[in-house]
């Protein structure tokens, strides 16, 4: 990470999102490590909660979150692979306003490190909704672990340079 020291670090308002119809808060062990390292990275935890794998309960979630002021970015886990119960992403073909390509791009391609071909079963995306981040990363331990310690932790500190997510967080909503 390039981390510019004399920058201000500003924090960002997460909403955190767990696509599943098995997982509690209980047992939600990827959840959990995001929460962790959001909160270690100095964000906030505005919200935490779980969704059924289903499109219209998921948008749902999101639509609420988009249209929260104190709410800069959502991060999902679950439900990016390609059984008929993964839906995320057509959920987040819901709300976008614009895709961010190179998030799941740069996600596969640092996937693929660690789990080879097998990193092709992924639908991790980004977009932007009405001015809000939304990241959908996959379910498992090591993928959210991947997504947050290798993309999201630097492209949501301020202080990243050359250029960070939250430098462009005033101008999201621009026309």
């Amino acid at each position: 990470m390039a981390i510019d020291e004399s920058r201000e670090f500003k924090p960002v308002s997460i909403a955190l999102l767990t696509v599943s119809d098995s997982r509690t808060l209980a047992d939600d062990t990827s959840g959990n490590i995001l929460a962790e390292r959001i909160e270690g990275a100095g964000h906030s935890l505005a919200t935490r909660e779980i969704s059924r794998d289903s499109t219209e309960e998921i948008a749902a979630h999101l639509h609420r979150w988009i249209d929260d002021e104190a709410i800069d970015c959502v991060i999902s886990t679950g439900g990016t692979g390609l059984t008929g119960r993964d839906v995320t992403p057509e959920a987040l073909d819901r709300v976008k306003s614009k895709d961010i390509p190179g998030f799941g791009e740069l996600f596969r391609w640092l996937s693929y490190k660690t789990i080879g071909t097998s990193t092709v079963q992924s639908r991790a995306c980004g977009v932007v909704a009405r001015g809000t981040y939304i990241f959908a990363l996959p379910g498992s331990n090591g993928a959210v672990k991947d997504g947050w310690d290798m993309i999201l932790a630097e492209q949501l500190d301020s202080r990243n340079r050359p250029c960070n997510f939250v430098d462009l967080m005033p101008r999201l909503r621009e026309r």
